[in-house]
């Protein structure tokens, strides 16, 4: 549903389209349950809007994500103190 907002912070879209298409986004406002062609419009596209940024910034993150999990792997850190100890551990253990 279409949120309200204060007049002054309202902004203009003006757009021309063909006779058929403003004919075919009538047909499916009106099939859709919208109250009018403007709201059909607006959250359509406010909707396909999001998921565009919504999938954009998945896509950054995976990539970020790729990023970092490939230079641990090719460029790892040494190990701290708790973890040789550790090793160190395991190998007596393993070794008895």
């Amino acid at each position: 549903m279409a949120t309200k907002v204060n007049k002054k912070e309202m902004a203009r879209f003006d757009t021309r389209l063909s006779v058929e298409q403003k004919q075919l986004f009538e047909r499916a406002a009106v099939l859709g349950g919208y109250r009018s062609l403007t709201d059909f419009i607006i959250l359509t596209v406010q909707e396909k809007a999001k998921r565009i940024i919504k999938e954009r910034e998945q896509v950054l993150a995976s990539q970020k994500d790729n990023k970092i999990f490939f230079d641990a792997l090719l460029n790892p850190e040494k190990p701290n103190k708790d973890l040789t100890d550790a090793v160190k551990q395991h190998n007596n253990l393993v070794s008895e």
